[in-house]
């Protein structure tokens, strides 16, 4: 079977799921041409995913990803919070933000049983999972309202743990890729591997479909992601500058600098290991800074600084999400850039 029948498209050509970056117009315009949009669910409530999806579905009748993070909430840590907000202070101070005046919040939200609900009230195609998987019972609540489930995999192990749990196809995630890291086995990134390193590892490991996920921008990528094995692929980066994407204009200007050619892993932005361009705040502070509070509560403390900065015009204190690979990332129709992908298909 191919990745196209299981997953009821055209194309097997994903568009990654880009929470703070997409809303239902980037989703619509790639199920359009025939690729499988996505919807990132992590910043959402059940009522604006709803509200996203009856939008999309009242645009076309394509098939489309549904996409939850599914991280556990961590307990939170008044003094670690402390000892951050401390490291922020000369930024606050510049930026005129009140400390006092900062939220705190978990900024994301795991897959639970509202969202168990608005699937089987929906029954999206698809259901994609990032950090793993939901606990059991929701899981099986998915497969039964018929979605296929996507599971994302950054090494052989988690590929192997995913294909155990029923998942039906699986998103092999290399380090290039742009925003969050998908790995919940095992915290120690140098178990990370490139896509074209993973892929092949992946393919031979599981009996599943893999897609192959990460510095895939062209036709070129996907066809080099089709030769070592992929069933399709999935493209996140390449998409940022697309009209319907609904990337900031600091983040559009960032990608299409000289500072893009300068990515790296960090922690700043959400407490978890994420690819973005390097800006101000990463260098000052560290990529990866030991103070920084668990995922996802270090989003609401920086908050307030990005908007200060942004109203600036400035991104030194945004998390500028990009993949190292940013050469088809162009500000072109998101239908001509998947239809310009889908010519690997032929290479």
């Amino acid at each position: 079977m191919t990745l196209q029948t299981l997953l009821g498209c055209e194309l097997p050509i994903i568009q990654a799921p880009m929470a703070g970056a997409q809303d239902q117009r980037l989703a619509i315009a790639v199920c359009q041409a025939g690729g499988l949009g996505s919807l990132p669910a992590a910043m959402l409530d059940a009522a604006g995913l709803r509200t996203q999806l009856l939008a999309l579905r009242a645009a076309t009748d394509r098939p489309c990803n549904l996409n939850f993070f599914c991280h556990v909430q961590p307990l939170a840590d008044a003094a670690r919070e402390a000892a951050w907000r401390e490291r922020l202070a000369p930024f606050y101070a510049e930026f005129d933000v009140d400390p006092a005046s900062v939220p705190a919040g978990p900024g994301r939200q795991p897959f639970d049983a509202a969202m168990a609900e608005l699937v089987e009230e929906l029954r999206p195609a698809v259901v994609s999972f990032h950090f793993g998987l939901p606990e059991a019972a929701l899981l099986d609540r998915v497969r039964a309202s018929g979605a296929k489930i996507l599971g994302c995999a950054t090494t052989v192990a988690e590929a192997l743990w995913l294909e155990a749990r029923g998942v039906d196809a699986i998103i092999a995630q290399g380090l290039e890729a742009g925003g969050h890291r998908g790995l919940f086995l095992d915290p120690d990134l140098s178990t990370q591997l490139g896509t074209f390193a993973l892929l092949p590892q992946v393919v031979r490991a599981v009996r599943l479909p893999v897609i192959a996920a990460g510095g895939i921008a062209d036709a070129a990528g996907v066809a080099a992601a089709r030769r070592l094995g992929a069933a399709g692929v999935q493209v996140g980066s390449a998409y940022l500058l697309c009209p319907e994407a609904s990337t900031s204009a600091v983040h559009r200007a960032a990608l299409q600098s000289e500072a893009a050619r300068h990515t790296a892993l960090t922690t700043l932005f959400s407490g978890r290991p994420a690819r973005g361009i390097v800006n101000r705040l990463m260098r000052n502070l560290g990529a990866l800074p030991a103070e920084v509070p668990a995922f996802p509560l270090a989003a609401a403390v920086l908050a307030p600084l990005r908007t200060a900065a942004e109203r600036q015009g400035l991104g030194d204190c945004s998390p500028l999400w990009a993949g190292q690979n940013l050469a088809g990332c162009r500000p072109i129709g998101a239908a001509e850039l998947t239809r310009e992908l889908a010519e690997g298909l032929a290479m």
